[in-house]
């Protein structure tokens, strides 16, 4: 019995590797050694398959919740995204009148906002009408300033005003960071 040389072995396998890969991604409709072939299809491809899709994962990507869960916030009760609209119905008017005056400097909107009756930043409170928390833009990115009013324990009116616009959004508070959207992951 002969035994076969390593580099043979190698070569062997290296030589199938090759052509098991050039193969890969064709469609084969000819009959074949195993039997005849299918039948052809008309029309456009279906694609390659989709894998492990997770639903509303934005691209398809399959871990999308898992990797991204510290952004999605947290779902409000009904009374509470209820006085949250109600705040943030009070607030969009200030934040157009500042972006109008070309005012989105943070002490300016903080003030404006202030004479609404908010809490300026602090622990939560029942009293009041929410807690107000104010931030200036990083200086590399669009100047302004972002806000942000705990209304209630589940619920948070967001904003901002800059130099190219203004908005004003209801949403529940984030797990890790409160009312404003966290930049980053762990």
């Amino acid at each position: 019995m002969r035994i076969p040389k390593p580099r043979h072995v190698a070569a062997g396998l290296l030589l199938g590797t090759a052509l098991t890969l050039t193969a890969c991604g064709q469609e084969h409709t000819g009959p074949t050694a195993a039997g005849p072939g299918s039948p052809s299809h008309s029309g456009t491809p279906a694609g390659p398959a989709r894998g492990n899709v997770e639903p509303g994962s934005h691209d398809g990507a399959p871990h999308y919740h898992e990797n991204n869960g510290f952004k999605i916030p947290k779902e409000m009760s009904p009374a509470s995204e209820k006085a949250a609209r109600a705040e943030a119905a009070r607030i969009e008017p200030v934040l157009k009148r500042l972006w109008t005056a070309k005012t989105w400097d943070a002490e300016s909107v903080r003030t404006a906002l202030l004479k609404l009756g908010y809490r300026n930043e602090g622990p939560d409170s029942e009293q009041g009408r929410g807690t107000l928390f104010v931030q200036a833009h990083d200086p590399d990115s669009n100047p302004g300033t972002s806000i942000a009013l705990n209304v209630r324990h589940d619920a948070c009116v967001t904003g901002f005003v800059q130099s190219t616009n203004y908005q004003v959004t209801v949403n529940g508070r984030f797990l890790e960071s409160g009312c404003f959207e966290p930049r980053g992951g762990h």
